[in-house]
C-alpha cells in the first residue's frame, strides 16, 4: 500500500492530524519521513495498531423504561457494528435516563474511562444518546485523550431549530415528571400546555 500524508491518513482513521501527531509523539504510530521532513504514514501497520489498543465502549440510552425495547435495538446494532469492524474488545455501558440528568451510572463510567485513558473508541447510535447538553464537551475529553468517536446516524437532515425544540421538550419533559411526582396538579397542567404549543410550532 502506498504511503498516505498526515492529512489522507487521518481523513481514513476519522480523527485530526493533531491526534495523529500526539499518537505518534505517545509511540502508538510511526511514520516515515520524506527528503523534505514531510511524515508519510503506512496505513496498513495503523490500522492494525488502532485495532490491538485500547477499549471500544458502546453506549446505548433511552429516557424511559417503556422504551427498554428501543434500548434493546441499540445494543443490537452497536454490537453488531462493533463484530462487523472486528473490533473485540467491547464494553457497552447502557443508561436509562434524561438526556440532561448528568448522573448516570453508565455516562459516569464512560467518563471514568476516558479520563484514565483506557478507552479508544466511543460508539453512539445518535449524538443525542450521549446528553441532550454538553456532548460537544465529551467530545472534546475523546480529543484530549485521543479516543475516536463513532456516531452511526449522524441525521444531517435535522435543522438547527428542529434539534432547539428537541432539546426544550427534554427539559420540559423532565421538568414535568419531577412537578408530577411532587403532585402539583396546577404546574403539569402548565407544562403540559407547553408541550402542545411547541408541538404546534413543530408542523
Amino acid at each position: 500500500m502506498p504511503k498516505l500524508s498526515i492529512s489522507e491518513a487521518a481523513y481514513l482513521l476519522g480523527v485530526s492530524t493533531d491526534t495523529l501527531r500526539r499518537w505518534e509523539k505517545e509511540g502508538k504510530i510511526t511514520s516515515s519521513r520524506t527528503e523534505g521532513g514531510h511524515r508519510r504514514y503506512d496505513l496498513t501497520s495503523i490500522l492494525k495498531d488502532k485495532e490491538d489498543e485500547g477499549l471500544t465502549i458502546l453506549y446505548p440510552r433511552v429516557s424511559t423504561r417503556p422504551q427498554l425495547k428501543d434500548l434493546d435495538r441499540q445494543i443490537a446494532v452497536l454490537e453488531t457494528y462493533a463484530q462487523i469492524k472486528g473490533w473485540k474488545n467491547c464494553l457497552t455501558l447502557k443508561d436509562i435516563g434524561s438526556g440532561v440528568n448528568y448522573r448516570k451510572r453508565g455516562l459516569n463510567k464512560l467518563l471514568s474511562l476516558l479520563t484514565e485513558g483506557k478507552a479508544t473508541r466511543l460508539v453512539l447510535t445518535t449524538k443525542d444518546r450521549l446528553l441532550r447538553f454538553g456532548s460537544e464537551l465529551v467530545f472534546s475529553i475523546c480529543e484530549l485523550y485521543s479516543v475516536e468517536v463513532v456516531i452511526l446516524n449522524k441525521d444531517p437532515d435535522s435543522s438547527p431549530e428542529e434539534e432547539l425544540v428537541k432539546d426544550v421538550l427534554e427539559i420540559i419533559t423532565v421538568f414535568s415528571a419531577k412537578l408530577h411526582s411532587m403532585r402539583s396538579r396546577k404546574n403539569v397542567a402548565e407544562l403540559q400546555e407547553n408541550l402542545k404549543k411547541l408541538a404546534e410550532l413543530e408542523q
